[in-house]
C-alpha cells in the first residue's frame, strides 16, 4: 500500500515536472500544463493511474480547501463593504441569471423532475475559484479592474455555497437510509428540515468556536515562540473544520473558507497566510492533475454528442449572462471578453454538489457522473478560450486589459512640463507630491482607472494611458521635457517603458524604480543610470535611526548611511556584469561586502574630529542657545 501511494506521487509530480514548463515555454497557462499532465497519466491514456487513481482526488482536493481557506483570510469586513456593490450586484446577477436561464433550458429541452434540474442549474452556475484566481495570478491580471470584477463574483459564489448546500436537502423526496453506492454522513436518513438545522448550526459553532475559543489559543502558542508548532496549528485548524463540515456531509472547502473569515480580523492572520500558502500552490497543482486523470473519456465515448454540446450550451450561457453583467458595468469589450471567457466554465464546486446531490438521490448517478464529465471538459477548455481571447480576438490583452474611461486622455494631453511621471501608485505619488510642493509642475500618467479617479478627487491632474505606447509618450511631450520619472508598479512593463525611451528619445534624462537588486541588474543592462531601490534607501533609513538612537551623533549616522548607499550601488554595478557566472559572483559578493565595511571605518574615524560639530552635537545646541550680541 505503502508502495503504491509513494508510485502513485512519483507519476504525478513527474507529470507536473514535465508537462507544466513544455506548456509555459508553449505561452499556455500552467493550469493548462497540470490538466493536460494529469489525462496523459490517467486511466484512458498511458494508464499509469487506474480507476482507483480517483481516490488521490480527495488528497488533491486539500489545495482547494487551503485556497478557500486563504480567501477567506482576505475577506475583512472593510474590504468586503467597499466591494459590496460588486459582490452582491455582479456575483447575485451571474448566479440567478445563469441558474434561471439552465433551470428554464432544461425543463424545456430535457426530461428532467423540476428538482433534478434546479439543482444542476444551481451546482454549474459557479465557476472555478481555483482556475480563474491561478490564471489572473499568472497574467497580472489581479489588481485590475478585470480582476477585481472577477474576484467579486467568484466571492459571491463561494459565499452563495453556503446557502445551497442547506437548500439541497429541502429537494430531495426520499428519507435516505445508508447505503453502500452513496456518501454518508451523520445526518444521512434524518428529515430534511433538520438536516437543514444541522448545517446551519454547524457553520454558527465553527464561526463562534473559531472567533473565541482558536484565536485565545493561538495566543498561548504565538508565546512559544515555536515557527513549527504555528504552522502545525494552522494546519489543524483548517484540517479540523474541514473535517468536521464532511461529518455532517458538507464539503470541506466550505468548512475552511469559514474559518478563514473567522480569523480575517485577528492579528495573526498574515502569518497564517504565510503558513498556509505553500502547501496551497502544491496542492492545487495535484488537484488540477486530478481533475485530468479522473475525467471519463469512456463516459464521453458513450454519449459524446451530449456532453459536448450541452458542455457547448452551459459555456455560451455563462459567457452570454457575464458579457451582459460586464456591460451593464460600463466594462469595454476587451475587459468584457476576459471577465466573460474566464469565468465560463463550472467549477470544483460542481464536484461536490453533484456527490451531494448523488447522496440525497435528487439526481440518478448516471446522469450525475455525465455532469461530472461536463463539468471537468468545461474546466479544461477555459485556458484555452483565454488562449484564443489574448492571440487573435484582442492580441496583447495581457498587457492591455486596461481601457480609458475617456478616450480623449490620450489623445489630447493639454500640457507641456520638464518632469513627466508614469506610473502613481504609492511611490510615483510621493516623488510628485514633493515636487508639487516645490513648485514643480509634471505630467502625470497612470494606467488604473480606479485610481485615477481616486487621484482626480484628491486634486490631482492625471492622464489614463499606456506609458509603452510611443504615441502616448510624444503627446505626453518627452521631447521636450527634461526628465522621466518611471516609477510603475509591474517591473517588467517598467522596463518596457524604459527600452522605447531610450530608443526614441535619447536626450531624455530617466530617473527609475527598482523594488530590489534583480530588477536594478536588468535596469544597468539597459544603461540606466539612476536607479532607485526600495529596498535600499528605507532600510538604510531604519538603520541610522538605529545608530542615533544607540547614542551616534545624528550627522555622523547619516553620514554614513549616504556613504553606504554609494558604495552599494557602485557594488551593484559590478554584480550586475558578473551575476550569470555563479561561482565569480559569489565572490564578489563577499569581496565587495568586505572592502564596504573597510571603507565604511574608515570614513568614520577620519570624521572624528573637532570640526565634527553638526546638527545635533553639544556644541551646535550650545553656540544656538548662546544670546547674539
Amino acid at each position: 500500500m505503502d508502495t503504491n501511494f509513494l508510485l502513485q506521487a512519483i507519476i504525478y509530480l513527474s507529470a507536473a515536472v514535465i508537462c507544466v514548463p513544455i506548456a509555459k515555454k508553449l505561452g499556455l497557462s500552467s493550469i493548462l500544463g497540470y490538466l493536460l499532465g494529469g489525462i496523459v497519466i490517467g486511466p484512458y491514456v498511458l494508464g499509469f493511474i487506474g480507476q482507483e487513481g480517483e481516490d488521490i482526488m480527495h488528497f488533491a482536493e486539500f489545495g482547494v480547501v487551503m485556497m478557500l481557506f486563504l480567501i477567506g483570510l482576505e475577506l475583512e469586513p472593510r474590504k468586503f463593504w467597499k466591494m459590496r456593490k460588486f459582490i452582491l450586484g455582479m456575483g447575485s446577477s451571474q448566479v440567478l441569471g445563469t441558474t434561471v436561464l439552465l433551470f428554464v433550458g432544461c425543463l424545456i429541452f430535457m426530461d428532467w423532475k423540476w428538482e433534478t434540474a434546479l439543482a444542476i442549474s444551481l451546482a454549474l452556475a459557479l465557476s472555478s475559484t481555483a482556475i480563474v484566481l491561478q490564471t489572473l495570478k499568472e497574467k497580472g491580471l489581479l489588481n485590475t479592474s478585470v480582476g477585481r470584477s472577477s474576484f467579486a463574483v467568484l466571492l459571491f459564489q463561494d459565499i452563495a455555497v453556503i446557502p445551497i448546500l442547506a437548500f439541497l436537502p429541502l429537494l430531495s423526496t426520499v428519507n435516505l437510509e445508508a447505503t453502500s453506492d452513496a456518501p454518508q454522513s451523520l445526518i444521512t436518513g434524518f428529515p430534511s428540515w433538520l438536516q437543514t438545522l444541522i448545517v446551519l448550526g454547524i457553520i454558527s459553532t465553527i464561526y463562534f468556536a473559531g472567533r473565541y475559543v482558536f484565536v485565545p489559543l493561538l495566543h498561548i502558542i504565538a508565546k512559544t515562540r515555536l515557527q513549527e508548532l504555528f504552522t502545525a496549528s494552522a494546519l489543524l485548524l483548517v484540517v479540523g473544520v474541514s473535517y468536521s463540515m464532511q461529518l455532517v456531509g458538507l464539503s470541506p472547502a466550505l468548512g475552511a473558507f469559514m474559518a478563514g473569515v473567522v480569523l480575517a480580523n485577528s492579528e495573526f492572520r498574515h502569518e497564517l497566510e504565510g503558513d498556509i500558502a505553500p502547501f496551497k500552490g502544491l496542492l492545487l497543482g495535484l488537484f488540477f492533475l486530478g481533475v485530468g486523470a479522473s475525467i471519463n473519456f469512456q463516459l464521453i465515448i458513450e454519449n459524446p454528442l451530449f456532453i459536448f454540446i450541452f458542455g457547448a450550451i452551459l459555456t455560451f450561457i455563462k459567457f452570454l449572462v457575464l458579457f451582459v453583467i460586464s456591460r451593464i458595468h460600463k466594462k469595454n469589450n476587451n475587459q468584457n471578453l476576459l471577465f466573460a471567457f474566464g469565468l465560463s466554465q463550472a467549477g470544483e464546486f460542481g464536484f461536490v454538489i453533484m456527490s451531494f446531490c448523488m447522496q440525497l438521490s435528487i439526481i440518478p448517478s448516471v446522469l450525475a457522473n455525465q455532469m461530472m464529465a461536463v463539468i471537468a471538459m468545461s474546466m479544461l477548455a477555459t485556458p484555452f478560450l483565454l488562449l484564443i481571447n489574448e492571440r487573435i480576438i484582442y492580441p496583447n490583452s495581457r498587457i492591455k486589459e486596461k481601457v480609458t474611461e475617456n478616450k480623449k486622455d490620450d489623445d489630447f494631453i493639454d500640457e507641456d512640463n520638464p518632469v513627466i511621471i508614469a506610473g502613481f501608485g504609492h511611490f510615483g505619488s510621493t516623488v510628485g507630491r514633493l515636487l508639487r510642493a516645490n513648485k514643480v509642475k509634471s505630467t502625470i500618467l497612470d494606467y488604473d482607472s480606479d485610481r485615477i479617479d481616486l487621484l482626480r478627487k484628491m486634486g490631482f491632474k492625471v492622464y489614463y494611458g499606456d506609458a509603452t505606447r510611443l504615441e502616448l509618450l510624444k503627446a505626453a511631450g518627452c521631447e521636450n521635457a527634461k526628465l522621466f520619472i518611471a516609477a510603475i508598479d509591474n517591473p517588467s512593463v517598467n522596463l518596457q517603458v524604459i527600452e522605447t525611451l531610450k530608443k526614441h528619445f535619447p536626450h531624455l534624462k530617466i530617473l527609475t524604480r527598482a523594488r530590489n537588486r534583480n530588477d536594478a541588474y536588468e535596469l544597468i543592462d539597459h544603461k540606466v543610470e539612476h536607479i532607485y531601490r526600495e529596498t535600499l534607501y528605507s532600510a538604510v533609513n531604519m538603520g541610522v535611526d538605529a545608530l542615533v538612537e544607540l547614542g551616534h551623533r545624528k550627522y555622523t549616522a547619516t553620514r554614513q548611511g549616504r556613504q553606504f548607499i554609494k558604495y552599494d550601488e557602485i557594488t551593484t554595478r559590478k554584480l550586475a556584469e558578473r551575476r550569470h557566472d555563479k561561482m565569480a559572483y559569489m565572490i564578489t559578493i563577499k569581496e565587495e561586502i568586505e572592502l564596504q565595511e573597510q571603507l565604511l571605518k574608515s570614513d568614520l574615524y577620519s570624521q572624528i574630529a573637532a570640526t565634527n560639530h553638526s546638527w545635533d552635537s553639544e556644541h551646535l545646541k550650545n553656540n544656538l542657545s548662546e544670546p547674539a550680541d
